[in-house]
């Protein structure tokens, strides 16, 4: 072992009490956050009674329901008419569908661009 290396292994007592004011000021820190979370968990409101929680409605829990809907028609503009522009049109609602079979997709298409099938051919 050479001297330098002798020299750089020997403990110094500046090094020991730099690491020493490292670790107390990150334990500052740490009480520090603690501290904080508490100032600002104690300004939360409190969490609801058990009798403040939802409930189900009288008439029971509600399910489900499965129904087709169709769009409703955009505006058509008469032969020769100005163009309707984006903030003339509604927003355009669905309405149930006399239909009662689900719309599927064509036979070998996967529904969507890119799927991997073959497409509607």
């Amino acid at each position: 072992m050479s001297t330098a290396t002798s020299q750089l292994a020997a403990s110094s007592g500046l090094l020991s009490l730099a690491m020493f004011l490292v670790a107390m000021v990150l334990m500052a820190l740490l009480a520090g956050s603690f501290w904080l979370g508490a100032r600002v968990k104690r300004r939360e409101p409190p969490r609801p009674r058990p009798d403040e929680q939802p409930h189900l409605p009288p008439e029971g829990p509600v399910h489900e329901i499965r129904e087709n809907r169709e769009p409703d028609d955009v505006p058509r503009v008469s032969k020769g008419g100005r163009a309707l522009t984006p903030y003339e049109l509604t927003n355009l609602q669905t309405r149930p569908s006399d239909a009662k079979s689900r719309p599927r997709w064509s036979k070998g298409s996967s529904g969507s661009f890119g799927g991997g099938g073959l497409g509607g051919h």
